[in-house]
């Protein structure tokens, strides 16, 4: 997790495909993914997210995966293909929780991505309000996009 955490994403990606194996940990995947992605394989980071080892995951970490592969989506240009990913997961605005807060952020700034200002708003505001730990600049985001 250090290499990760200091962006060495050949040697984090190494270790985490490691602990995978000896613990078939599949809870690694969206950090692995994210490796992928840092490494300039966002194809590789889909097939992660899309294997079978991500099918039962806990809902957390779904979350996280399905984040992960709307980012690898965009790295190819893919910008409906990472809102189709996105909207696959729970896009309720009344959910609470980290998952949710992150998937709302996500789902927005994706919404940007695809020109669609008013809409990428609103989600900003519903990961704001769901934001109990102020883990987001979505207040920030809220007020530059109402500017």
């Amino acid at each position: 997790m250090l290499a990760y955490r200091n962006a060495e994403w050949a040697e984090a990606l190494s270790e985490l495909r490691a602990a995978h194996r000896m613990a078939g940990d599949a809870s690694l995947l969206p950090l692995m993914a994210d490796c992928e992605r840092a490494l300039g394989r966002p194809e590789r980071a889909i097939e992660l997210a899309r294997g079978d080892r991500a099918k039962d995951l806990d809902p957390e970490v779904a979350a996280e995966l399905r984040i992960v592969e709307a980012g690898a989506r965009l790295d190819l240009g893919e910008v409906e293909a990472a809102l189709a990913t996105l909207r696959g997961g729970e896009l309720d605005p009344e959910r609470r929780g980290t998952a949710a807060v992150r998937l709302f952020y996500a789902y927005a700034e994706t919404l940007l991505a695809s020109g669609d200002q008013a809409e990428a708003l609103a989600w900003f505001r519903h990961a704001a309000e769901a934001d109990e730990d102020e883990e987001t600049d979505a207040e920030d985001r809220i007020a530059e996009l109402s500017s």
